[in-house]
């Protein structure tokens, strides 16, 4: 019984009812990787479309290449045009839609059972990963603004050593018509410090110019 999800539904050819069956794995596979998607990422409507899509279409590409080394070869060749109309996207949406498409290249040889058990397997391992937080540093953006005649440089280097573990100073411009500097760090806290206590020491030394701390906004086009 377990032996019959891994074999093909097609050894006999294509025919209506494989091809209704193909058809239909794929697309509850693309609902379901693009269901545990959702659940832990940021997204839109025309990706998740693409998600639940992408499965049958490749399916439908295999199935009419049966065999053809020729046609395959030329439909490899349309499918790496894609990646010129495109933007790179981040590693979990290019890690979603190479998922659907070895699903769909699994369904459309047949191997209906195989694609299913696949993509279980994978969406929810890449679920557990991404709640675990696999590699993230805790990192934040620190602004800070001072008056242009204070000698910034070595002017927080107490408050920082007793509260962050990690600090780099990433850009410093001038503002308000040249009256004011603003720094920016890029900083990860000690474990437990209170934020407030740490925003009101730089207050005391910058003269109650404005402090900021706030997330680094992420690159969709980054790995």
């Amino acid at each position: 019984m377990l032996s019959s999800l891994f074999e093909s539904i097609l050894t006999d050819g294509i025919t209506v009812t494989g091809f209704a069956i193909t058809t239909l794995g794929s697309l509850l596979c693309g609902f379901f990787i693009a269901g545990m998607y959702m659940i832990k990422n940021h997204y839109t409507k025309s990706f998740l479309v693409t998600l639940i899509i992408l499965p049958a279409v490749v399916q439908f590409v295999i199935m009419l290449v049966n065999g053809n080394i020729g046609a395959g070869i030329a439909v490899a060749g349309a499918f790496s045009l894609v990646r010129f109309r495109s933007a790179a996207g981040k590693g979990q949406e290019i890690s979603s839609i190479f998922l659907s498409m070895a699903i769909g290249l699994a369904t459309g040889m047949g191997y209906v059972g195989l694609a299913v058990v696949f993509t279980i397997v994978i969406s929810v391992l890449m679920l557990i990963l991404s709640a675990v937080k696999l590699g993230e540093k805790q990192v934040r953006v620190l602004k800070i603004e001072v008056p242009e005649n204070l000698d910034y440089e070595g002017k927080f280097d107490d408050i920082f050593d007793k509260y962050l573990s990690a600090c780099e100073l990433t850009n410093v411009k001038t503002t308000n018509m040249g009256s004011l500097f603003k720094l920016e760090y890029e900083v990860t806290f000690n474990k437990g410090v209170s934020v407030k206590e740490f925003i009101d020491r730089i207050r005391e030394k910058n003269g109650n110019l404005e402090v900021c701390i706030s997330r680094p906004v992420s690159n969709p086009e980054e790995l």
